[in-house]
């Protein structure tokens, strides 16, 4: 995990799902349902301008009483929200996260957004890593990394 970067390591090729400011709260839920995803990225044209969680439409939106239908993003978004650059370590994304309790992260060069980095890519990343440590571990003391001839050296 230390040497892995946010891009191409965590995230590959993956489809960016944005929304201009004026779009309304009810496109950005229809978005999200039609792509299973919580979070959706707010710009113009490439430029990141904001990013609107399932915790913002919780919080702003359904708790505030305001009408989906006519409520823009902009008016609800979270605004110049946090972002990394793609040769970001994962883990520098993993402690931010942490520490600001987000689950959702752009991915950004000179404003421009190239990706976003979610807690569940994080966790896979991490996943993996623990796994081959153990394996790694494992072949050390059982297999052939490791032997009663090699100590008596």
């Amino acid at each position: 995990m230390p040497t892995r970067r946010l891009m191409p390591d965590v995230i590959k090729n993956q489809e960016l799902s944005c929304l201009p400011p004026d779009a309304t709260v009810r496109d950005a839920a229809a978005l999200m349902a039609a792509k299973r995803i919580a979070a959706v990225l707010v710009t113009e044209g490439r430029v990141l301008k904001g990013i609107f969680t399932e915790r913002d439409m919780t919080v702003r939106v359904v708790a505030a009483g305001l009408d989906p239908d006519t409520t823009p993003l902009s008016a609800v978004m979270t605004e110049d929200p946090d972002t990394l650059e793609p040769s970001a370590m994962a883990l520098s994304a993993l402690d931010l996260m942490e520490q600001r309790r987000y689950r959702h992260l752009p991915i950004a060069v000179g404003g421009e957004v190239v990706g976003m980095v979610s807690i569940r890519d994080l966790f896979a990343v991490v996943r993996a890593h623990l796994e081959d440590e153990l394996r790694s571990r494992e072949a050390y003391m059982f297999g052939s990394g490791y032997s009663a001839e090699a100590r008596l050296d």
